[in-house]
């Protein structure tokens, strides 16, 4: 059951309002890691419409916007609201061994999942190795 009266209510809505900046990530929060060939971020959007999010990519830099927003209804008594509101974004800045051509993008069960691949030019390749023994095994047979 949720209590009506708390004496610290208000004290504590004023530190969250001074601290907020501080003590929560000014986005949604993150996590990036690479798997193979690709590169994958996941980001907490809970709650957030799927058509509320915009993605967008300027050269290297990757941006991120959702927005949510209250359901409440007129008339209703809102006893406690701490979930956070509003518009999130984050801004990433994506190494240019990333192909920013070809990005992925799911969202499932409130997280965004990104996927971008590794670029071709920035992927461990052979290289052949030329001379030593086999260059004088050359030289030799020739006189």
């Amino acid at each position: 059951m949720l209590m009506r009266f708390d004496p610290f209510r208000e004290l504590d809505q004023v530190a969250q309002q001074v601290f907020r900046q501080t003590a929560r990530p000014a986005g949604a929060p993150m996590d990036a890691y690479r798997r193979g060939d690709e590169f994958v971020v996941e980001f907490d959007l809970p709650g957030v419409d799927p058509s509320s999010i915009d993605l967008t990519v300027e050269k290297n830099v990757l941006n991120v916007t959702a927005t949510r927003s209250r359901e409440f209804r007129d008339g209703d008594e809102v006893l406690i609201a701490e979930r956070p509101q509003g518009e999130f974004r984050r801004q990433l800045f994506l190494g240019e061994q990333l192909d920013t051509e070809h990005i992925q993008a799911d969202y499932d069960n409130g997280v965004l999942t990104l996927r971008l691949s590794v670029a071709e030019q920035a992927k461990p390749r052979k290289v052949e190795i030329s001379g030593g023994s086999r260059q004088k095994e050359i030289i030799g047979s020739s006189s």
